[in-house]
């Protein structure tokens, strides 16, 4: 018989679970009282099968919930949460659920929030720590960004973990990206070598929604919304005049997911491009021959682009000998003017038409970091307090090097490790980009 799930699937724990929970719930299904998890459950990876294919139940996560039997002692516990990274929508409220959670379902009553991310952990920052409660995260939720802090950069493992243990950390929740899920694994690795008992819990936030072996991540739909919004006053600015092409670059460094689902959210769009999908600019089958074609029987045309195509531009760059510039953290800065897609199409666009003779109107909206700024939108905040909750009953349950995610709507116990091997992107032969294509019915722009 196989394993109900493989090694790598597997979750690491800081020891044996002997404390009652005092959640007072039920291991009785069926009696009106909602229930643990019982160990053992999983949620399988793969719920579509190919003919011929059968399902693999060593692929499958370790469900997400409340444990009858929990690791640590409430009452002695010390939380620690770091938020780092970009600002994502949902982080205060994420934040505020762990904290009102943790303190009156658990009795925690310990809890620190480390300041402007990792760089609250390194003692050459100085940033004194705030103490978290129920009245200093109130109204926190209805603010956008995070009350913590952020930042990018990286930080001496050792020196964090000797914050870590002066403080008494027992278990640190870490809300981030794929950068901040890489320091949160290190931290892991780096305690189980000095053998402190110390929770490392991810909670995945991007934007970008590009954590792999993760449906959602949180942020993401109120991105997308407000991703909407310009997209709507490009349409307009484009329809209102003769010749008008609005032009909106969005975020998505590595993942288009923001562009494509905003896409078919607004239903205006006449072309999208994402990191994953190559396009010409030029030649016959191109961009700015579609646009020509586009232009002379419809009168305007709307173009999204993720701000991750400017991959194009780093080639270019690397073909001519130069470096493309970075930022803290090592990530390529597509906001920079040598990397900027949106503004390297606008130009090229303007110069195409104006050599053919075509007078166009072309307006370019940039929300940039409008549409991550905000506060979270209604279903971002529920699943804020949903990923809240499961990550606090997974600290509690001694659960360590692991982010909590959700896959087919079940909420589930990813380890890093697993979580890093790969990042999640738009796959071309699948159904969102057919979506995409069949919604703004462009061609392949080879």
């Amino acid at each position: 018989m196989k394993p109900c799930a493989s090694p790598e699937w597997t979750v690491k724990t800081l020891g044996e679970r002997l404390v009652p929970s005092p959640l007072g719930l039920s291991n009785e299904p069926g009696d009106g009282v909602p229930d643990y998890v019982p160990d053992g459950t999983r949620v399988l990876f793969d719920v579509e099968l190919a003919p011929g294919e059968t399902c693999d139940p060593s692929r499958a996560f370790e469900k997400a919930g409340p444990r009858d039997l929990i690791y640590f002692d409430p009452p002695s516990v010390h939380a620690g949460v770091v938020t780092a990274g970009g600002l994502c929508p949902g982080s205060n409220n994420v934040i505020r659920s762990l904290v009102l959670h943790l303190y009156h379902r658990y009795g925690v009553r310990e809890i620190t929030g480390f300041r402007y991310g990792f760089a609250g952990l390194d003692p050459a920052a100085n940033l004194a720590p705030l103490r978290l409660g129920p009245n200093e995260v109130e109204h926190i939720h209805t603010r956008g960004g995070s009350v913590l802090g952020t930042s990018r950069g990286r930080h001496d493992v050792g020196e964090m973990l000797d914050t870590l243990a002066a403080y008494g950390v027992d278990c640190l929740f870490t809300i981030g990206g794929d950068g901040t899920m890489r320091a949160a694994h290190a931290l892991a690795e780096g305690a189980a070598a000095r053998k402190l008992k110390l929770a490392v819990i991810g909670v995945p936030k991007t934007v970008d929604n590009d954590i792999a072996f993760v449906d959602k991540t949180f942020g993401f739909e109120t991105a997308v919304e407000m991703s909407r919004l310009a997209i709507d006053a490009a349409n307009i600015e484009a329809t209102s005049v003769r010749n008008g092409v609005g032009l909106v670059k969005l975020m998505g460094r590595n993942a288009g997911f923001i562009a494509a689902h905003a896409t078919l959210a607004s239903h205006d769009v006449n072309v999208c491009l994402v990191p994953e999908v190559r396009f010409s600019i030029d030649g016959p089958s191109g961009l700015l021959a579609y646009l020509e074609r586009r232009i002379a029987t419809r009168a305007h045309a709307v173009v999204v682009v993720a701000e991750g195509c400017g991959k194009l531009l780093v080639e270019r760059r690397a073909e001519a000998g130069k470096e493309a510039p970075r930022d803290a953290s090592g990530n390529l800065r597509y906001a920079s003017a040598e990397l900027d897609i949106g503004v390297f199409l606008k130009d090229r666009i303007t110069e195409h038409f104006a050599s053919a003779g075509v007078e166009v109107n072309l307006k370019y909206i940039d929300p940039s970091y409008m549409i991550r700024g905000v506060p979270a939108d209604a279903n971002d905040a529920v699943f804020c307090d949903e990923l809240a909750r499961v990550a606090s009953h997974a600290a509690m349950a001694g659960k360590t090097d692991m982010l909590v995610g959700r896959w087919h709507r079940k909420f589930t116990h990813v380890p890093l490790a697993m979580a890093l091997s790969e990042r999640r992107c738009i796959d071309p032969d699948r159904e969102l980009w057919l979506g995409v294509t069949e919604t703004t019915g462009q061609p392949r722009l080879t």
